[in-house]
């Protein structure tokens, strides 16, 4: 069922129930900034922030959930609060350390959503394996992965006692990752989107921008409704107020079946990420 609105929720394969979009801060460096991005989506009724150890900002995150938890007199349990174990941390002993080193940066308690970040040959299922140690233990609400292809969930899943809730991966209407997407749905595994508006190279595109005119929206409000028509949890970075509001002013209308496949044959299968089968990090 699409989400009806900017809080609504979708239930993970562990029952634990996760906002439908939220808020992405990839490459907002510690500062002002930040923590005003933050608190801005939080007081205008974002619940869900999406973080990672190597973004190097977890610190100027916690300090703005801290902030606005009080300014907006919410709960811990209110918010949705999701990091990543960075590639040089993979390993059983050393996810472990860096799940600690993250939760004292946010300083926060527990993380709603832990992430193994990449799939680093021959590291991450040590990495796994700490991750269901520390959700046993309470300590984690979901995990899951970000960046893995079908072959390694399989690889994955072979020797995994829990399957990952989540694949975070790249995903907008060039790159719609069909076959991922329908493996993730066979197992239970709920796709989320990060780079959802293709760092902005889709934004003059014809076809959206005929759409987004005909709906009396923006190309980027366009793509995100995509995304959630389409099932798939997404979270935007934006630092400014302005743009934070209107990416998430989307649950007032909807795309036409017509209007999503048109969206979905723009796929040319690019990516403006790594790819997860050629990195070097």
């Amino acid at each position: 069922m699409t989400a009806q609105h900017l809080q609504s929720t979708v239930t993970l394969n562990n029952g634990i129930s996760m906002p439908w979009f939220g808020l992405g801060v990839f490459k907002v460096e510690e500062g002002a900034e930040l923590i005003e991005a933050v608190k801005q989506a939080i007081a205008h009724g974002y619940r869900s922030i999406d973080t990672a150890a190597i973004y190097g900002n977890e610190s100027g995150v916690g300090q703005a959930i801290a902030e606005a938890l009080k300014e907006n007199n919410l709960k811990r349990e209110d918010l949705f609060i999701t990091s990543k174990v960075w590639n040089a941390d993979l390993g059983y002993e050393e996810t472990l350390a860096a799940y600690e080193t993250t939760l004292s940066k946010l300083g926060l308690e527990y993380l709603d959503l832990y992430l193994i970040h990449w799939p680093k040959a021959g590291k991450y299922k040590g990495a796994w394996k700490a991750m269901e140690q520390l959700y046993k233990a309470g300590r984690i609400k979901a995990i899951g992965v970000s960046n893995f292809q079908i072959h390694h969930l399989e690889d994955l899943m072979q020797d995994a006692e829990l399957k990952p809730a989540i694949n975070q991966v790249e995903y907008h209407p060039r790159l719609t990752q069909v076959r991922l997407k329908a493996f993730c749905e066979k197992n239970g595994i709920q796709l989320e989107a990060w780079s959802p508006l293709m760092q902005g190279q889709l934004l003059d595109n014809p076809v959206l921008t005929e759409i987004a005119t005909a709906k009396g929206k923006s190309v980027a409000q366009v793509i995100l409704r995509w995304d959630l028509q389409n099932g798939v949890i997404t979270i935007p970075k934006s630092t400014k107020e302005k743009r934070i509001v209107e990416n998430s002013s989307i649950f007032d209308f909807e795309l036409s079946n017509d209007e999503m496949e048109r969206i979905s044959t723009l796929n040319e299968d690019v990516r403006v990420g790594p790819d997860p089968d050629n990195f070097d990090f």
